[in-house]
């Protein structure tokens, strides 16, 4: 007699189809893992040096580079845990599954598909490359990477922003300042009755004194608007890299020298209100106590 105890066949069924669907996932990871793998030790770091090599001057290629071909990376190492699943057939034989696949992505990822486009168009930018200082509506800052859906941004707060790809290619963008050096406007407001040609020398010599300004071009300063209440003067000066240099503090440096300059020099800055009064106000006449008695 046997000691054996034999399942119901439903059971076995159940036992049998488990059984195939762990080996399925088990080999799907292990072709999925072995590629993915295999292509950040071995690839990526190759197609970045050589890339490099090529665009010594173009950090921008290289980042991207990088970004993209981890992208195509998961996609072909997905494909191959597919195919090492056992379900290679499905896909070159099932016209209706690629289909409902290609609809599914189309409308789930239109928006990140458009962050891709915009980003290889911000690639293929030439006037677009990390380490540049663009401003665009959303705001301003210096360009660390061109990643797949967003572009970094490091702002003058030093906070690293992620701006939507989409959002740099559908806005106007400016680099007025290159990636050497960054331009600083600064405005001031003097009384009418001030000598301006003084307030224009003062604000041109603050600004060369400064030791973080740049010689080359030179500081300059000059009247901007004559307006309703006082007279608005501006002078521009230029800095060293903005990656290297801390921008709201030479703001900063530069205004606190001009309000104590001017405050030695006993220039205005604006008037305190929008009328100016003056003159005095005499108050003459008797009090009259309760009985109805001046006094």
């Amino acid at each position: 007699m046997s000691d054996r105890i034999s399942l119901p066949d439903w059971l076995t069924d159940v036992l049998s189809a488990y059984g195939q669907v762990l080996s399925e996932l088990f080999w799907f990871f292990v072709g999925l893992t072995s590629v993915y793998l295999l292509g950040r030790i071995v690839l990526v770091p190759l197609v970045a040096r050589f890339v490099r090599a090529r665009n010594r001057n173009n950090p921008t290629i290289e980042s991207a580079a990088q970004t993209y071909l981890r992208v195509v990376l998961i996609g072909f190492a997905t494909l191959t845990g597919i195919i090492a699943a056992g379900y290679g057939n499905v896909l070159s034989e099932s016209a209706v599954i690629i289909a409902a696949l290609t609809f599914a992505l189309g409308i789930a990822g239109q928006q990140v598909f458009g962050s891709l486009i915009s980003g290889m168009f911000l690639v293929a930018d030439p006037d677009f490359n990390v380490g540049d200082w663009i401003s665009w509506p959303g705001g301003e800052g210096t360009i660390e990477s061109v990643d797949f859906r967003v572009t970094r941004v490091r702002t003058p707060n030093h906070e690293t922003i992620a701006v939507p790809n989409t959002e740099l290619t559908d806005n106007a963008l400016t680099r007025p300042y290159g990636r050497d050096r960054y331009r600083i406007t600064e405005q001031v407001y003097v009384a009418y009755y001030e000598d301006t040609e003084h307030a224009l020398l003062e604000l041109q010599q603050i600004a060369t004194n400064q030791e973080f300004v740049l010689d080359d071009p030179a500081p300059n300063a000059r009247i901007v608007e004559l307006g309703e209440n006082a007279i608005t003067l501006q002078t521009e000066f230029w800095i060293a890299d903005p990656m290297n240099q801390d921008i709201l503090t030479a703001r900063s440096d530069f205004r606190r020298t001009v309000k104590r300059r001017f405050d030695e020099e006993e220039i205005t800055l604006a008037p305190p209100s929008a009328q100016l009064l003056s003159g005095e106000v005499t108050v003459t006449g008797e009090r009259t106590d309760p009985s109805g008695n001046g006094s």
